[in-house]
């Protein structure tokens, strides 16, 4: 079973690394909150793909951390 322990360990230690990759998406992220923000304010009523546009870049900043985690890339 030592080569489980391995596997746990790389596991982990990706984990570990998603927070960091994952706070490069400030901006993207900033920028869905301002629109979701923008959209309820005053009475306003959210509606679905109004900030569509913001969600899409937001998701694909979360989705390349995730693969720079999952492939150990710096």
């Amino acid at each position: 079973m030592s080569g489980n322990g391995a596997v746990w360990g790389r596991v982990r230690s990706r984990l570990r690394a998603f927070p960091e990759r994952l706070s490069a998406c400030g901006a993207e992220a900033a920028a869905y909150g301002r629109c979701v923000q923008a959209s309820t304010a005053q009475g306003g009523h959210l509606r679905k793909d109004l900030c569509a546009r913001e969600f899409k870049a937001l998701r694909s900043c979360f989705l390349a951390a995730a693969e720079k985690t999952w492939r150990g890339g710096r």
